[in-house]
C-alpha cells in the first residue's frame, strides 16, 4: 500500500540533533559550561541536558570537571576533529603552498573556508617573525571584515553574498567597512586584481591579504591569506604579498581542476 504524506522522523533523531547542538555550543569564547547555563542556552530542560551530557561523557566527547561542576570538550572530540582534519582534501592540497608562503613571507599563512557568515580557519603555517599573530585552527571570524572572507564573497553568487550582507555588520575598528554597497564595489576590485586586503578592518595594527580558491566548475571553495602587523606590512609590501598569495591561490586552484577561461 502506497504511503502518503510526510515520513516520520527516525526514532532518536531529535536526541541526536540535540546532542550535536550541545557539542557545537563549546567554542573558543565559551570553552566550558555549567549544566544550567548550557540548558538555558540550548532552551532545554535541565534533566534532558544532563541525560545528553551523560551520554556524551560516556563516549569521551565531553568531560565533567568535578571541582568546578563544569563541562568541557573531551579527548574523543579532539581525536575525531584530528581525523576530520587529516581527511580534508582541500587542506592536503593547500598545505605545501601555505608552508611556502609562510617561509617566503615570514608571516603566518592560513587556509580558511566559509562557515555561514564567518570564515573558519582550517589550517595555518606560522611565520618566523618574533612579533606576529598566531592563528588558531577552528577559530571563526566575520567574513565581511577579513581578507579571506571578502575574497570568497567576491566570487559567490550575488544572492549568496547578499544573504551575508543583509545582516547587521558591526564596526570592529574605525576602518571597518560596514556599508554593503561599498563592500560590493570592493568585491569588483578583488575580482580584477585577484586578491583582497583587510587593512585593520578587524583589529587595529593587523593587515592581511587573501586570495580565493576556485574548483573545477569555477565555484569558490575557500581562500588563503598572509597577515601580520602593519608596522611590517606597509602598502608596498602588502601589494607584493598580495601578488604572492594570488599566485599561490592560482596554483592551488589548478590542482583543484580550475582552468581560467580565455577572454
Amino acid at each position: 500500500m502506497k504511503q502518503t504524506g510526510m515520513r516520520k522522523a527516525y526514532a532518536g533523531t531529535q536526541a541526536v540533533v540535540r546532542a550535536l547542538s550541545l557539542l557545537k555550543a563549546f567554542h573558543d569564547e565559551k570553552p566550558s559550561w555549567t549544566l544550567m547555563d548550557l540548558a538555558n542556552d540550548q532552551k532545554l530542560n535541565k534533566t534532558t541536558t544532563f541525560r545528553l551530557l551523560t551520554a556524551l561523557e560516556s563516549e569521551g566527547l565531553v568531560r565533567r570537571e568535578s571541582e568546578t561542576e563544569t563541562y568541557t570538550l573531551g579527548l574523543q572530540a579532539i581525536v575525531i576533529g584530528a581525523r576530520a582534519m587529516r581527511s580534508n582534501s582541500l587542506r592536503t592540497v593547500c598545505r605545501p603552498e601555505l608552508k611556502k608562503l609562510a617561509d617566503l613571507s615570514r608571516e603566518t599563512a592560513t587556509l580558511e573556508v566559509l562557515n555561514g557568515r564567518h570564515v573558519l580557519i582550517l589550517d595555518e603555517a606560522t611565520g618566523t617573525y618574533l612579533m606576529g599573530r598566531v592563528q588558531s585552527i577552528g577559530t571563526r571570524w566575520p567574513a565581511f571584515a577579513t581578507s579571506t572572507g571578502k575574497a570568497i564573497m567576491a566570487y559567490l553568487q550575488q544572492a549568496e553574498a547578499d544573504a551575508i550582507l543583509r545582516y547587521s555588520l558591526p564596526k570592529y575598528t574605525p576602518k571597518t567597512v560596514t556599508d554593503p554597497s561599498a563592500l560590493r564595489k570592493e568585491f569588483e576590485v578583488i575580482k580584477r586584481v585577484g586578491y583582497a586586503v583587510a587593512d585593520e578592518a578587524l583589529e587595529l595594527g593587523f593587515l592581511a591579504v587573501g586570495a580565493p580558491l576556485l574548483q573545477h566548475d569555477g565555484d569558490v571553495v575557500g581562500a588563503i591569506s598572509v597577515g601580520g602587523p602593519t608596522v611590517r606590512l606597509i602598502p608596498e609590501r602588502a601589494q607584493d604579498l598580495g601578488q604572492m598569495v594570488c599566485r599561490a591561490a592560482q596554483r592551488i586552484s589548478k590542482h583543484l581542476g580550475y582552468r581560467k577561461e580565455s577572454s
